[in-house]
């Protein structure tokens, strides 16, 4: 069970389906636009962060970065277009061990 975040980009439109293809099972989105997001914390249940660096206040990118650092979450930096995500996700640890991916 992989629990990823997102943040930034307004809309995901079908990336988040197409994550769930790559054994994500649960897609957390927030908005990279609003000021107040970075007094918002990261989940504990998050296992890996996608920073979507298009769509993104660039405090909230130093803050989520900070952030996922002090709690160890591997955090990656991507432009909003699936064959950006496609790189990071086949070089990701936290996904190659799940058994339905890379078989």
């Amino acid at each position: 069970m992989i629990n990823l975040m997102i943040v930034g980009a307004d809309h995901l439109g079908n990336i988040t389906e197409k994550l769930m293809n790559y054994g994500v099972t649960n897609v957390i989105h927030i908005d990279g636009r609003k000021v107040n997001m970075t007094k918002r914390n990261i989940p504990s249940c998050v296992d890996i962060i996608l920073v979507m660096t298009d769509y993104i206040n660039h405090n909230l990118a130093k803050v989520i970065k900070q952030k996922a650092k002090n709690q160890e979450v591997p955090t990656y930096f991507v432009k909003r277009s699936w064959c950006s995500i496609v790189q990071v996700i086949q070089q990701c640890e936290v996904l190659k061990t799940q058994k339905k991916i890379f078989n």
